[in-house]
Formats: structure tokens, sequence, C-alpha cells
């Protein structure tokens, strides 16, 4: 498993790592100069504009990146190596699946992080004086932050199950079938529709809202935790499908 994780861990490095490299370069600069009120309005205003782009090139970056480690798994030459590989598809699965989740959850994390502090500067306010009147003054939001925290994870890992499971669907089930795109396209439809008429299952935490054809639930911290631990199961679910689809039957 080690090295199914290096192997995925160095897929598409040297051009996600220099991105961030400069993005984080740029705005450890602005930031330090910004705190040590060293930056005129305009330069802090074209820190912010700055940050911003940073934020829509590192979700780029982030998204080749991602279908560089997904094209090793199940695309030639890469999955070749894989294929050859006296391993668990599930476990190759697991490496891939890690090493996109972290890389893409801590380089946006800065990116968006170092946006905030930038704004923050440019609109006059202390960062350390805001962190310390308001976070450790009141410590009762971060039960709520750890579960948000939780919800994007777990959302992240559903969207990303569902883009597995589909391209292991169509190189397995709709294998050169006819209308195998198509067929791929309806499943897709198909499993987030499940996915998303299956948050019923958290009404009972909730309050349940009718508004026509379509119902709102409103949930408290109980029903959030529910939720996440029902995106939780699904994406173990379609974890473990698409493994097997990979063992059984897989046309690289």
């Amino acid at each position: 498993m080690k090295a199914q994780f290096k192997y995925a861990f160095f897929t598409g490095l040297r051009l996600r790592g220099n991105t961030f490299s400069i993005i984080f370069i740029m705005n450890m600069t602005f930031i330090i100069l910004g705190a040590l009120n060293l930056l005129p309005f305009a330069a802090k205003v074209t820190a912010v504009s700055l940050g911003g782009v940073a934020i829509a090139v590192m979700l780029g970056m982030n998204v080749a990146c991602d279908i560089l480690i997904i094209s090793r798994m199940f695309a030639a030459p890469g999955a070749y190596l894989h294929a050859l590989t006296p391993a668990p598809r599930n476990r190759i699965l697991l490496t891939g699946v890690i090493t996109m989740l972290v890389k893409d959850i801590v380089t946006m994390t800065f990116v968006i992080t170092s946006e905030v502090i930038l704004s923050l500067q440019l609109a006059g306010e202390s960062l350390f004086a805001l962190v310390r009147n308001t976070a450790f003054s009141d410590l009762t939001w971060i039960p709520d932050a750890l579960i948000y925290t939780a919800m994007l994870v777990a959302g992240y890992l559903i969207v990303l199950m569902i883009i597995l499971f589909c391209i292991t669907a169509s190189k397995s089930i709709f294998y050169q079938k006819r209308a195998g795109g198509l067929l791929t396209a309806l499943l897709s439809i198909g499993i987030l529709y499940i996915v998303s008429i299956s948050s019923i299952l958290v009404a009972p935490f909730g309050t349940v809202t009718r508004y026509g054809i379509s119902f709102v639930i409103d949930v408290g911290t109980a029903g959030t935790v529910a939720y996440v631990i029902l995106l939780l199961a699904q994406a173990a679910a379609l974890f473990m499908l698409t493994s097997k689809l990979m063992e059984r039957r897989f046309n690289i």
C-alpha cells in the first residue's frame, strides 16, 4: 500500500506543487506586509484581487491533477501498472481517493483562508484582535465548526465516489455496449437522485416543510450529524461497489 500511495502522491505533484508554491509565496508576502502596515490601500485591493484569482487557479489545477490521478487508475498506460500490481483493487482505489482528498482540501483551505485574511486587512480589521475577541472568548463555535468541516469532507467524498463509480461502470458494465455513454449518464443521474432523495432519512431529526412537489428539511445539530453519517455511509457503499466492479471485470 505504501507503493500505491507513492504512485498516487507523485502523480501531478510537480504541476500542483509549483502552482501552490507560487500562490503560497504571493499570499504570505501580502499577508505579512499587510500585518506590518506596509501596504497602501491600492496594494491591499490588488492583493485581494490576486487572492481571488489564486482560488480559481488552484481549483482548476486541483481538478486537472485529480484527473491525472484518476487517469492513472483507469486509463492506459498508467493503469497497466496497477493491473500488474498484486494488490487488491480496493487498496489502489483507497490510495487514490485519500491522495486527492488531502491535496485538494489542504491547498483550497490555504488559498481560501488567505483570501479571508487579505479581505480583513483591506477592511482595516486586525485579524489577531478578531480571533482573540471572538474565537477564544466563546468556544461554543468549535463543535459546529467540526461538524461543518466533516460535512465538507463527506460532501467531497460522495461527489468523488459518484464520479469514480460511473467511470468504473462505463469500463465494466457498459463496456462496448450500445449507447454505453448514455447509460453511464443515466446511471450518474440516478445516483445523484438517490443521494438527494435519501436526505429524507434525516427528517426525524428536524422539521419537514412542503413547497409544492419539493420538500425542505430544517435540521439542528443532531440532524446535521446524522446527515454527515448518511453521506459517509453512501460514499462507503459506492467505494465498495466500485472496488468490486474493478475486481470482477475492468477494461483499460
